[in-house]
């Protein structure tokens, strides 16, 4: 297709129409690496920590070309084990990787932005790669979704349990592509250990527990910076701030220990909470619903201010099918599955099973098996193509995260929550209802 051609079928395309989801590059272009006026084009938002990692992974992909980079801040140290990043280091990172693969070593084509609805409102960015504060996910999403592009948005999804609603509304009402940054649905284990459970081979579920980090660690060695300081040059911090409230600026606020402040986050409960209880869902095919109580809840939270998220936490959901999810930092890191025959329990790189043989077992034709990616990044530009579902759909993504919020919200309040997955609202309790949105600092509004 022309480049026109291909944009306005990416921009357009409601669904109905598909091409095999992975299309050679001999259909994009020259044989070999697409050339650029035929790839994909996509602008990073947020040029942080994940945003930087996420970033290799679709330069990696023949079929995509980096050509934006959106951060408020221009430079700075304080990322990831105090490293430095922003939009400038991005852009050059960007620029660099093209120019090793021309003949003159040079290379201009990525641009850089203060201001993401500048990136935006660009014709020719097909996707956006968004990987930003908490607080800062809703609106971008919702502005992205209206105006064409296909996203790749980094996990937690949202701030609040409205918010998104309103993305996972967003992303339908406009047809959009939406990849949530839950990469552990891309990995082998997860999904056999999910697809194993549904098939009943550890017997009826009943009990599943979620492992999760505890405490506040210093990220971007900043901790030590929490008094506040005069506000960097080239560092927009009233926009970085802003739906969230006026605060003065320090170190530890942002960059990367912002998700230790309930203003921009939710503490390790939602950090690790597009991850854990994301494969929690899937294994219990619960993924387009919730639990329908809440109970047990309690929290020992941060007393270093501005920290103050959860540093300890325990919290238990019922579903309607009386399996009981516990979520807290006092459990193994990752999932373990209980059932009436045995257990499976899984994380990052490793797997345990009652019987270990149980985890060599085939799949057969008759049992459950799950969505296949084995590769987050590709599986996302495959279904922009394709226009199919990916394996980490907005709308599973919110179910997730609603977990975690309603963990939240019951520490906070300190007693047993009842909640309505299909109205989405905690019944007859309206100090609880008080939880499920945050005000805008103006101008800010998240209009769906």
């Amino acid at each position: 297709m022309s480049r026109l051609d291909r944009r306005q079928f990416i921009k357009l395309s409601a669904g109905a129409l598909a091409l095999p989801s992975i299309i050679p590059a001999s259909a994009l272009g020259r044989a070999g690496r697409p050339a650029p006026s035929d790839r994909i084009t996509m602008a990073l938002i947020g040029c942080g920590n994940q945003g930087m990692n996420d970033i290799n992974n679709f330069l990696a992909d023949e079929r995509v070309q980096v050509i934006a980079a959106c951060d408020v801040n221009r430079q700075s140290a304080g990322y990831w084990d105090g490293k430095i990043a922003g939009r400038e280091p991005a852009r050059e990172y960007i620029n660099w990787h093209y120019a090793n693969g021309t003949e003159s070593g040079k290379y201009a084509g990525c641009d850089a932005y203060e201001d993401f609805r500048e990136v935006i409102a660009r014709d020719d960015i097909d996707t956006l790669l968004t990987a930003l504060p908490d607080h800062w996910h809703a609106l971008p999403v919702v502005m992205g979704a209206k105006a064409g592009k296909d996203i790749y948005g980094e996990k937690p999804l949202s701030l609040t349990i409205h918010d998104g609603r309103v993305m996972s509304d967003a992303i339908r009402a406009n047809n959009r592509i939406f990849q949530t940054g839950s990469q552990q649905r891309s990995d082998y284990r997860f999904r056999r250990t999910c697809e194993l459970v549904r098939s009943g081979r550890i017997g009826k579920l009943h009990t599943v527990r979620v492992g999760q980090p505890s405490g506040t660690p210093d990220f971007g060695r900043s901790g030590h910076r929490k008094a506040a300081e005069p506000v960097p040059d080239g560092f927009n911090y009233d926009f970085w701030l802003g739906p969230a409230p006026e605060a003065p600026y320090s170190p530890a606020r942002c960059h990367v220990n912002f998700r230790w402040i309930f203003d921009y986050s939710g503490g390790q409960v939602t950090d690790w909470g597009g991850h854990h209880p994301d494969i929690a869902q899937w294994g219990m095919d619960t993924e387009n619903t919730g639990p329908v109580e809440v109970r047990n809840a309690r929290a020992v939270y941060s007393t270093e201010s501005p920290w103050n998220t959860a540093i300890h936490y325990y919290f238990e959901c019922l579903y309607e099918n009386g399996v009981k999810l516990i979520i807290s930092d006092e459990n193994r890191m990752g999932v373990r599955f209980q059932g009436t025959e045995g257990w499976i329990w899984v994380t990052r790189g490793a797997w345990e099973a009652s019987d270990p043989a149980l985890l060599e077992s085939a799949i057969a034709p008759g049992d459950v098996q799950l969505y296949k990616s084995e590769n987050h990044a590709r599986n996302f530009i495959d279904c922009v193509i394709s226009r199919e579902q990916t394996v980490a759909p907005i709308e599973t993504a919110h179910r997730s995260i609603t977990i975690a919020h309603l963990g939240n919200i019951a520490m906070k309040l300190g007693r047993d929550l009842k909640w309505d997955p299909k109205a989405e609202r905690f019944p007859d309790d309206r100090e609880a209802n008080t939880h499920l949105s945050r005000p805008y600092r103006a101008p800010w509004k998240l209009e769906g």
